[in-house]
């Protein structure tokens, strides 16, 4: 299925990115390994978890940059000697991208028992949340006009 955006990205302004980033899920560009879980656990915290059985925690990397949460892991080549009558272990090096909205932050990065479980908080700063501004009766307030003599005589 292929969606045409372009009627609103005629219309909109600053939605690039989004408009993007569905148009490249819809190629189905991104790739199924390592399965992961992605999990809403409150209003302003997820949790995304990757399954990495067989990585050490120094074979995989996180990097959090903006709007962007990049995990690597990286396995070294290890000489073939063992004889393995079948591999269904996944052993093989990975990069898994996430769009992060804006005011999402790494939380925590935890390896347990062959998953890797990341906390994301959503953190809006105080100067961006909307503040319920009080409306007060009586006329407007007259303008303050300051001179240079003015302020010489107020000092």
């Amino acid at each position: 299925m292929r969606f045409d955006l372009t009627p609103y990205r005629r219309s909109t302004i600053g939605f690039d990115r989004l408009f993007d980033m569905i148009e490249a899920n819809a190629r189905g560009a991104s790739e199924n390994y390592p399965p992961f879980n992605l999990e809403r656990l409150a209003d302003d915290r997820y949790r995304i978890t990757l399954a990495v059985a067989g990585f050490a925690r120094d074979e995989v990397e996180i990097v959090a940059q903006q709007n962007m949460l990049l995990v690597t892991g990286r396995k070294d080549e290890k000489d073939g000697n063992a004889n393995f009558l079948h591999v269904g272990i996944a052993n093989r090096s990975f990069e898994r991208r996430f769009e992060l909205a804006d005011f999402v932050f790494v939380e925590d990065a935890r390896l347990v028992d062959g998953l890797l479980v990341i906390d994301l908080v959503r953190e809006v700063p105080e100067a961006m949340k909307p503040k319920k501004i009080a409306i007060r009766t009586g006329a407007p307030l007259a303008a303050v006009e300051t001179t240079a003599d003015d302020a010489a005589q107020a000092a």
